[in-house]
């Protein structure tokens, strides 16, 4: 009867590696599926057009990077680059000034009313955001900031704050509230309890809101288009790479490698923010 039941115990085991196994095929598929896309830009910065076309997926003969330097010198992307990353900081410094002090608010608030406000900021997420092209667009020619990236670093936060302070609430709602107690018990006030505090114990969660809103703000195209426009001094990389297409002859080398280009800075920030952002999640399942 023992054998018997050890039998019966360890008869699962094998499904359960079959499982696994599958599973992880699974990931290396979504993984391959990825990177694709990305090996077939690389590649083709490599290429002429002919070779992009006769053979898309085969590696380059030569290694010369003068496409990428012409994708620069032709687009600007060196300058476009440079206003997409005041854009792209400018607008994340300032919805993580607004989000952390209304996160803290509402997370050590009580009733009604501060259920109510949480739920107005969900609501963000079902505006669309081409929905307020036309009224920005109005609003942007009344303040005479129209064709300028100071309209643009105002109005970019207010499309990711909604998702920053519903995040931050979160985190904020994990710190035990008896650390805040004794911290004003030594006579700390509400703005020295955030910063020295709670932004300390929060900080995965700020590189979470923190990579998200990089990437909505560096990869923005309409309203840069629709605000900025084309002007080579402040538009955004986003609005310059689709200038390196010709109606004429269009170089898809160079096209490719001006895209390379633009997809650099988003790897570098996750590169350096990916462990917080992990860990974040990670923290979030177990509590959960």
């Amino acid at each position: 009867m023992t054998s018997t039941a050890a039998r019966s115990s360890s008869a699962p085991v094998p499904a359960r590696g079959a499982g696994r196994t599958a599973a992880q095929l699974c990931a290396w598929l979504y993984a391959l599926m990825l990177l694709l896309p990305l090996y077939y830009l690389l590649v083709s910065s490599f290429k002429t057009n002919s070779q992009i076309f006769a053979s898309p997926l085969s590696p380059p003969t030569s290694l010369s990077f003068g496409k990428f330097a012409s994708a620069v010198s032709d687009a600007r992307l060196d300058l476009a680059s440079l206003n997409s990353l005041i854009v792209t900081v400018s607008s994340l410094v300032v919805v993580l000034l607004l989000a952390l002090p209304a996160s803290y608010a509402l997370a050590r608030a009580g009733g009604r009313a501060a259920a109510l406000i949480e739920r107005a900021f969900s609501l963000g997420f079902l505006i669309p955001t081409f929905a307020a092209l036309v009224p920005t667009f109005l609003l942007a020619a009344q303040l005479d900031l129209f064709h300028t990236r100071t309209f643009v670093i105002l109005f970019l936060p207010a499309t990711s704050l909604p998702l920053a302070v519903v995040l931050l609430t979160q985190f904020m709602r994990t710190v035990p509230q008896e650390v805040e107690e004794a911290a004003r018990m030594d006579g700390a006030g509400s703005l020295t309890i955030l910063v020295r505090v709670y932004l300390p114990m929060v900080v995965p969660g700020v590189a979470t809101v923190g990579i998200l809103s990089f990437l909505t703000y560096w990869n923005e195209y309409l309203y840069s288009l629709v605000l900025i426009g084309p002007d080579q001094a402040q538009r955004t990389i986003q609005v310059a790479v689709p200038t390196l297409r010709s109606p004429l002859e269009t170089d898809f080398g160079i096209l490719a490698a001006g895209t390379v280009v633009t997809l650099l800075p988003v790897y570098v920030a996750y590169a350096f923010l990916q462990r917080r952002m992990e860990g974040a999640m990670i923290g979030s399942a177990v509590k959960i």
